[in-house]
């Protein structure tokens, strides 16, 4: 293996996913931005959103079985190709039927199709940079990921509050076709493993022994997976309902420049995590496990500025600013708290294992996402005129999880 980074095989990698990711996150800002827009219901975008989570949870763990099996440049060339299709479908039949549930199903297949992809990115970086590279290669990858973010959604509001639906569509069909096309081109190396058991004892001994390294032989990881599930039930899940909610149904914008604004606030989202993996990067000489807790009670923190700000103020662009800048500093800390565990996970696991471990911490996390969206969904519209009472819950709980989650890391000591 090069101790170089930036191999050719690796530098497709990062090409193709900044192409791919920018497409996903702009059909996924804009789709339940549309909804919301059709509908002005809080409850029913919750809703949505958490029904669109549980297709990833379920084939997350699938994804990392195959990774570990199946070449994984095939397993993206597949899954970018089947999403390029699946949104030029919508596309066409978009307006023929049920509008609730098309969307459903569509944002569905898009987070199982993504649930399956990501555990193949992931596992391919250890057989694509040295040792050494690991956590720079970890930083680029969550970089591209942010920067994919910042974009998607700032584009796709713009494109959708001009012109409407259709382009944003044909333009993320045509970033996944384009992606597919480039990862064609790209080598990771691949051991096939051999297994004369069926496909479903083969499923049931891989994720076992995932659980077993995570909680017995690692358990540390499995300590930071607990907090990363409280972060994401009571503050990933309230920001990813409560501000497109916040900003196009609560402060007082007139409708598209509220659209606008939302794909800018997603935005803001994305340059948090663009800042972070920099931060990451630059800073990985000093970020150990034991400093991990630190960084998600800065998450927790600055959720409390939003809230207090929006008892104080009834300016629309004062309330939007402070979320803004807030939002940007909640995603910088959990990207680099991510940067720290995902290094670490992949530092530490055999290579025969890593793809189904990081699945299963994928699948894990991603589980108390849906409920969150869900409880989120319908707190925002039975507490109508005290949104803020809602973020502020959000915030307390979260700080008591991180609280907690830090004394774990304070002692661990590598």
């Amino acid at each position: 293996m090069e101790r170089r980074l930036w191999t050719k095989d690796f530098t497709l990698v990062v090409i193709g996913q900044i192409i791919s990711l920018f497409g996903n996150a702009a059909i996924r800002f804009v789709l339940p931005l549309y909804l919301l827009n059709r509908t002005g219901s809080s409850a029913l975008y919750g809703t949505v959103t958490a029904c669109a989570f549980l297709p990833a949870i379920i084939l997350s763990p699938v994804g990392g079985i195959v990774a570990d099996r199946v070449n994984k440049r095939n397993i993206m060339v597949i899954l970018d190709f089947s999403t390029a299709g699946l949104i030029a479908a919508f596309s066409l039949s978009e307006g023929s039927g049920n509008l609730v549930v098309m969307i459903t199903v569509t944002l569905m297949l898009l987070y199982g199709i993504a649930g399956a992809y990501q555990p193949s990115v992931q596992a391919s970086i250890p057989a694509l940079a040295s040792q050494e590279n690991i956590l720079a290669a970890n930083s680029v990858v969550n970089i591209v990921n942010s920067f994919s973010a910042l974009l998607g959604p700032v584009l796709g509001g713009i494109l959708y509050s001009l012109w409407g639906l259709k382009p944003v569509l044909y333009m993320c069909a045509g970033c996944f076709f384009l992606s597919a096309v480039m990862e064609l081109f790209i080598r990771i190396p691949f051991v096939r493993q051999e297994t004369a058991d069926s496909v479903w004892k083969m499923v049931r001994t891989d994720f076992a022994e995932s659980i077993r390294f995570i909680w017995k032989d690692k358990p540390v990881i499995g300590k930071a997976l607990l907090a990363v599930c409280g972060i994401n039930l009571f503050l990933s899940a309230m920001l990813t309902v409560g501000l497109p909610y916040l900003v196009t149904e609560v402060l007082p914008f007139e409708p598209a420049l509220a659209n606008r604004l939302c794909g800018y606030a997603e935005g803001a989202l994305a340059a948090g995590g663009l800042a972070g993996g920099i931060g990451a990067g630059l800073l990985s000489g000093k970020l150990t496990m034991k400093k991990a807790g630190n960084l998600i009670v800065g998450c927790a923190a600055w959720v409390f500025p939003i809230g207090i700000t929006m008892i104080l103020f009834s300016s629309g662009m004062i309330n939007y600013m402070v979320m803004l800048i807030c939002c940007f500093f909640i995603v910088a800390c959990s990207t680099i708290f991510t940067v720290i565990i995902m290094s670490f996970v992949q530092a530490e696991t055999p290579g025969n294992l890593i793809g189904k471990v990081i699945a299963v911490i994928l699948t894990v996390s991603m589980c108390a996402q849906p409920l969150g969206s869900a409880v989120y969904g319908v707190l925002f519209e039975v507490c109508h005129g005290y949104e803020f009472a809602v973020v502020l819950f959000g915030g307390v709980v979260s700080l008591f999880i991180a609280v907690g989650a830090k004394k774990v890391f304070q002692k661990y000591t590598l």
